[in-house]
Parts: C-alpha cells; structure tokens; sequence
C-alpha cells in the first residue's frame, strides 16, 4: 500500500507544526510567555471541537477527492503562513490566523485520512499496516520539528546582516516545508483511489457507524458519573498539561530570566529530535504493552509513568545541564515517562467513547484529551511568569499527588463501570 507512508506524513507535518513549532514562532516574534501559550491553546480548539465534523464527513463519503482538497488547502495556508513572518504590519496576528486555518485543515484532514484508511483496508489489513503507519508519522513529527529548527537556526546565521533576520528565517523555512508539503500533495493526488471497501458496503457501513455512534450518544447519556471521568482525567493529565509548552520556555529563555538560554539548533538536537524520538517511543511501547498485556488497564505502572517528568525539569532548575549530551539524556527521560505514561488516558477514551479512537496515531489530538489539557496549556505562560522556572516545577511536582489520587479514583470508577456500559452497549 504505498499511498499509506505519504498520506499520513501529509498528515503529520502540519500538525507537528503547529503542535510543537508555533510557540517558537511566537516567541521569535517578540510575543510575551503568558501570550504565547494562550495563543498555542488557542490552536487546539479545531481538535477539541472535531468531533462535530464526524458525521457531517461520514455522510459526505467521496473521501479521496476530499483528501485532495484539503491538502490543498493546506499548501495554500503553508504558502500565506511563510509570506506572514515579512508582513510589515500585525504580522503576529497574521501568523496566529493562519495557524488557526491551518490546524482547522488539518483536524479536517485527520478524521478523512481515518476514515479513508479504515474503508480501503480490512479490520486484518489495518492490524498489519498500523506500525508502519505510526513510524511513518512520528518520523515525520521528528523531521518537522527538529529538522525545521535546525533549518530556522542556520538561516538565522545566514541572515543576521539582514533586516528582519528572525523573520526571513521563519519565513524562507516555511516556503522550504511548503514545497515538500507540494510534493506529498502531487503523490497522493496521483495514488488515492475511491475506497474500495465503502464502494462495495456503503449502506451497510454507514448503519453501522450510525448504530456505534447512537451507543456513544447513549452510553454518555446513560452513565452518571461521565463528568467525574473527565474531571479525573484533567487532574491526572494537569502536571503534563501546564508543561507541555513551558518545558521550551525553559529552554529558550535567557539564564536572567531563569531559563538554560539554548540556542534554536541545541533545542532542535534535545528537544525537536531526541525528545520526540523518546516521547514517539514510549508512545508506542506503551501502546504495544497495552494491545498485548493489558498493562494499562490497571494503575500498576501508567499513571504513575506518566507523572515522571515534572521532577525531571525541577532537577534541572536546581542543577543545569553542563552541556549538550547531558540535556539530551534528561529531555529523553522526561519525553520517554511522557509518551509512556500516555496511554493511561486509553481507559478514559474508550469509557466514554468506545473503540473510536482505536486507530489514533497521538493521544494529544483526541478531543477528550485535548479539551481537559487546553485551560493549563493556556495560562502556563503566565504561571511561569508569575512564579519563574524553579517554583512553577516545584509546583507542578507536587500537583503529582493529586494526579495520582485522581488517576486511582477514576480508574477505579472506569472499572466499576466498565461491565455495566458493555452490557448496555450490546442491547
């Protein structure tokens, strides 16, 4: 199937970009901490609010040509975001408005590009193709975040005799990314087929995902306690959720202002490159442990995992990493805890919402788990303002007290509830 590497890096590159590579935009251009982070918040209502397009896409079928459009609608967005950086004038708003485009295209583009996947391929082929299909996504996260830096970082030398370097630098990487999107846009516009699957079974497809979504609807309904869940899976994610971006901060920000002051090409090296590659894979090893032994249906190791890495970044505001290699070995740790302990959020996710989510590549882009960490993810900025690097780590250390309590109390709740809505579910 060779259309599957090059539609799910489509997929991948933009939203790795505007997951990880916007606030570094914002930052460059003069953008205040708390500002920032709001402004990234800002860019992950498209996925919380995703869910809303379901149906209308559902109904809507001709996949292929869809893909094709949205796509290009994506180049296009790509191609106004690099004119953007040299706009004279409000360039940040510009920036920010065609990022929100942008992730708006691309949430679009990630409930067709599932839905096209799940109708070429059988439930057997899907299970065959699904590790290929990670690798070739996550790489991609890899190849945009550290590639790009590192791309911005040596532009930035190249530029610096240059009025508006940092600018020209965001802005000439962008038009680089644009035209690799512009190949990936050629290649599937040649490879995707109509599904073959939906062409021979629509009718009975589309009953059948009315009926899954009608046992959602009810299920929801039906269980009282589904606002305990999110409220326990907001404790449990919130130490993660107001580092998320904070974490970058720290790294960018002068050692005045509390921060390691690294440069775009040591970010690009421990956090663009190695963090990714251990967050990807923890990800995916604690996925494969979850598929095959059933690990994190339990508290026995996930919730625990997942709330390593704050005392991480707080030993490095107490002791700086010395050098390079040092940084990369603590932000490996950090990412790996991370995407590991991920998957706890699985037993939320298929409590309130089934097996929906069963061929999501990223946790961090389902609605659930992306509306409980958009407050934090928001006011991070200005908590790190307010408090500076080392007490807003000691703070979200501690918050790993309450996440542990709230993750034991929802799993547990999970469980309670867990045979009563599958017998529910089957009437």
């Amino acid at each position: 199937m060779r259309w599957i590497p090059f539609l799910f890096v489509a997929e991948a590159i933009p939203s790795a970009m505007i997951t990880f590579v916007a606030l570094l935009m914002f930052l460059q251009q003069g953008v205040g901490w708390g500002m920032s982070t709001f402004l990234c918040g800002l860019l992950t209502l498209p996925w919380i609010f995703k869910s809303f397009l379901r149906e209308k896409v559902r109904r809507r079928g001709r996949f292929a040509d869809v893909l094709r459009l949205i796509e290009l609608c994506i180049f296009l967005s790509l191609v106004g975001l690099a004119f953007s950086f040299t706009f004279y004038n409000f360039r940040v708003w510009h920036v920010f408005g065609i990022l929100f485009v942008l992730c708006f295209f691309c949430a679009w583009h990630e409930l067709v590009a599932r839905m096209y996947y799940e109708r070429m391929l059988r439930p057997r082929e899907q299970r065959l193709y699904n590790t290929p299909k990670i690798f070739f996504s996550q790489s991609s996260v890899v190849i945009t975040y550290g590639a790009m830096l590192m791309v911005v970082g040596l532009l930035e030398i190249f530029y610096h005799n240059r009025h508006q370097a940092v600018s020209l630098s965001w802005s000439t990487s962008v038009y680089m990314l644009a035209g690799i999107y512009l190949v990936l846009l050629l290649y599937n516009l040649l490879m995707l087929r109509p599904p073959r699957i939906g062409n021979q079974q629509q009718g009975e497809s589309l009953r059948a995902a009315l009926r899954a979504e009608v046992r959602v609807i009810d299920r929801i309904v039906h269980l009282r306690h589904w606002w305990v869940v999110i409220l326990c899976l907001f404790f449990l994610l919130l130490p993660q959720a107001l580092m998320f971006h904070t974490r970058v901060l720290f790294l960018f920000s002068a050692p005045a202002e509390g921060g390691l002051g690294c440069s775009l090409l040591w970010i690009a090296l421990a956090q663009g490159t190695v963090g990714v590659i251990a967050f990807s894979a923890g990800l995916g090893y604690g996925h494969w442990l979850e598929r095959t032994r059933r690990v994190f249906s339990s508290v026995n190791t996930a919730h625990v995992v997942l709330l390593l890495s704050p005392f991480v970044y707080y030993l490095m505001t107490q002791w700086p990493p010395a050098n390079l290699p040092v940084l990369c070995v603590a932000t490996f740790v950090a990412q790996f805890t991370f995407g590991f302990g991920l998957n706890a959020c699985i037993p939320y996710v298929r409590y309130l919402s089934g097996e929906r989510y069963r061929s999501t590549i990223n946790y961090l882009y389902i609605p659930l788990v992306a509306l409980v960490m958009f407050i934090p993810v928001s006011i991070s900025g200005w908590l790190v303002r307010l408090l500076g690097f080392d007490r807003f780590f000691a703070l979200d250390s501690l918050l790993v007290l309450p996440a542990i309590i709230s993750g034991l109390f929802g799993w547990h709740l999970v469980e309670q509830q867990r045979k009563k809505t599958y017998h529910y579910a089957r009437r």
